[in-house]
């Protein structure tokens, strides 16, 4: 169902997903939000952007959160439409308030890699591989509002560490992030990959 023109809808287990997408992708791109209806009560607002963004803030015991989810282009993608998403997603982060916890989540495509040398208030030295185009325009839009790459600070083996397995199963990579703004840095306690769970994708839960 649509409120206020925006997209909405409940799961048979009650949970209640939010979403932006496009009317004519056939569910090829598009992001979402799942909330257990306690959640729901704490929502106080959301703003499907476009395809590729959605935002949301709720209500929280110590401070606001406010949560951007991101599926961004592939590296190999057009530069004009990478540039696009990140001046959106910084148009995004513009209007959050600054004292809210702000997590930004999700699929960014990209590999920002384990050398942190001159970034490290941005990153540890707990990523994965080596940094690709992506992965800069990630960092570089961090460091400008100053966040934090949680997947590189924390301590794991590899298999915890990267999100996307190719369909061969010959390659991974650690591609989808949870960011978060420096001045809650200390409140983000671990961030590590769950493969155990059956979600039908090459993706696993972060």
């Amino acid at each position: 169902m649509k409120v206020d023109g925006q997209e909405m809808s409940t799961t048979n287990s009650r949970n209640i997903i939010i979403y932006s997408e496009r009317e004519d992708n056939n569910h090829i791109e598009g992001v979402v939000i799942v909330m257990t209806p306690t959640a729901k009560k704490s929502l106080i607002e959301w703003e499907p952007i476009n395809e590729r963004l959605i935002t949301a803030r709720f209500n929280g015991r110590y401070a606001k959160t406010s949560i951007i989810v991101c599926y961004a282009p592939t590296n190999d993608a057009e530069e004009e439409q990478k540039d696009t998403f990140y001046q959106q997603l910084q148009k995004a982060i513009d209007k959050i308030p600054t004292h809210d916890v702000l997590l930004i989540i999700g699929d960014l495509n990209a590999k920002v890699g384990s050398l942190n040398e001159g970034r490290e208030k941005t990153m540890g030295k707990h990523g994965c591989g080596t940094i690709n185009d992506n992965g800069e325009r990630l960092v570089d839009i961090c460091e400008m509002n100053n966040c934090v790459i949680g997947c590189t600070i924390f301590t794991h083996k590899e298999i915890h560490k990267k999100t996307w397995t190719s369909p061969n199963c010959r390659d991974s990579n650690q591609i989808d992030h949870i960011i978060i703004n420096g001045k809650w840095r200390h409140s983000l306690e671990n961030v590590v990959v769950r493969r155990g769970a059956d979600v039908g994708n090459d993706h696993h839960l972060l």
